[in-house]
Parts: C-alpha cells; sequence; structure tokens
C-alpha cells in the first residue's frame, strides 16, 4: 500500500495556522502543549502539517493543557515509529 508523503511546514506557515507569535510557539513547546521541531537541515527546522492540524483541533474542541500535551506525546512517538520499517 503507498503512503503518503508528510507535508512538512517551516515556521511562518505554522505560526500563520496557528494564529500567534514565535514566542508564544517557543513558550508551548517549552510547556509541552505543541511537537517539538524536526531537523530538516543545519540551521533549518519543520513541523509536520497533520501534527499542527491535530493540535489546533485539540485546541478547538477545547481540550486541557493535560490533554493536549497526552495528544503532544503521542504525536512525537509516533513520528519514531513511523520511521521504523
Amino acid at each position: 500500500m503507498a503512503q503518503s508523503i508528510p507535508t512538512l511546514l517551516r515556521l511562518p506557515s505554522v505560526l500563520d495556522a496557528r494564529g500567534i507569535r514565535k514566542t508564544q510557539h517557543y513558550d508551548e513547546i517549552k510547556r509541552g502543549l505543541f511537537p517539538k521541531p524536526i531537523k530538516i537541515g543545519p540551521r533549518a527546522s519543520a513541523w509536520k502539517s497533520e501534527e499542527v492540524k491535530a493540535i489546533n483541533q485539540a485546541r478547538i474542541a477545547g481540550k486541557s493543557e493535560e490533554e493536549i500535551r497526552h495528544l503532544v506525546a503521542e504525536l512525537e512517538t509516533a513520528r519514531t515509529a513511523g520511521s521504523e520499517g
């Protein structure tokens, strides 16, 4: 079965999709409320569009910070599980 290629978003696109500023974005990463970036080069990082969408949907649904932290942990774990095989 063919797998779709994940779309990676750079910081300006992520900030636009989230509707927040860079300082709040990185603060939420530090607090476990948003996935850490994926290094795509020596000075470049990105986020999977599916992860950005999942966090936005959780916020829209009114999930608590603890529920969002759990979601972030699941998303980050899925990254490593998805790279196997």
